[in-house]
């Protein structure tokens, strides 16, 4: 989603003021949060590990709102790199008020054949990278008394799913973690809280077979896949201060593909 792709030229003033960091932000979902913090005013950090030439073209559209960007190679499953890629958007952008765990992976299989491997990549990049972050920002957030922290999560975190039995038990995880985060940073006024969405229409998920897709449309009461913009805007929203009393809650953006 670009200045011309959602109808809106001009910044919307939400956000403006505010700094956000955004894990996994060149690509999908976390490219939509991205672009969409910059157009409600915010000057937005991301991270990227491998698509330096996308992650480039997602700076120069936060630019094109008149935004400042700042884009920070890092490998979310690294705690010394949250710690150093955290700092480096505070100090990059003056101030730090808002950080979105959007960055994940899958690596599918059943449970008895499912590897090690395969179990520890995406516990370690869903889990363990949103704790990273976390950890990073909570001082900050602490100390100054404000903060909003959004987990991207998934409804399989909820319901679990068949061939994804990592990737659920991590998503569980965030779910959990958040509603942990959020009484404990509560006190200090600072909202945590998470969207799980369902099967969005990303690069990947056009790749993905047919009846992969077929299966997942047969779920979804509004009978079609969400857009990441779609994300995005739940995401924003729960950043401003219209959903200032709103924390430790799971909302879900998936055209009733859960119920």
């Amino acid at each position: 989603m670009g200045p011309e792709e959602d109808g809106r030229r001009s910044v919307d003033p939400l956000l403006l003021g505010k700094v956000a960091l955004v894990t996994g932000g060149s690509l999908g979902i976390g490219r939509a949060i991205a672009l969409d913090l910059a157009c409600a005013g915010a000057d937005v950090a991301f991270t990227y590990r491998r698509h330096a030439e996308e992650a480039e073209q997602v700076a120069g559209e936060i630019k094109a709102f008149g935004r400042r960007a700042l884009a920070l190679q890092a490998d979310v499953a690294s705690f010394a790199d949250a710690q150093r890629v955290v700092e480096e958007a505070r100090t990059g952008l003056g101030r730090l008020d808002i950080l979105i765990n959007n960055a994940g992976m899958n690596w599918d299989g059943v449970i008895w054949k499912m590897t090690e491997e395969q179990w520890d990549a995406v516990i370690d990049v869903d889990l363990k990278g949103t704790f990273n972050y976390i950890h990073a920002a909570a001082p900050i957030f602490k100390e100054q008394g404000a903060g909003k922290i959004v987990n991207i999560t998934s409804i399989n975190g909820l319901r679990g799913k068949f061939g994804q039995s990592n990737y659920s038990a991590a998503k569980g995880g965030a779910i959990a973690l958040t509603k942990t985060v959020a009484r404990e940073l509560g006190k200090f006024n600072v909202n945590v809280n998470a969207v799980a969405p369902g099967l969005i229409e990303t690069a990947l998920v056009q790749q993905a077979p047919q009846n992969v897709r077929d299966m997942a449309l047969a779920e979804i009461l509004l009978g079609r896949l969400g857009a990441p913009e779609e994300v995005a805007w739940v995401v924003t929203f729960l950043c401003s201060e219209r959903a200032r009393h709103i924390t430790g809650e799971i909302i879900k953006v998936d055209g009733g593909q859960y119920l």
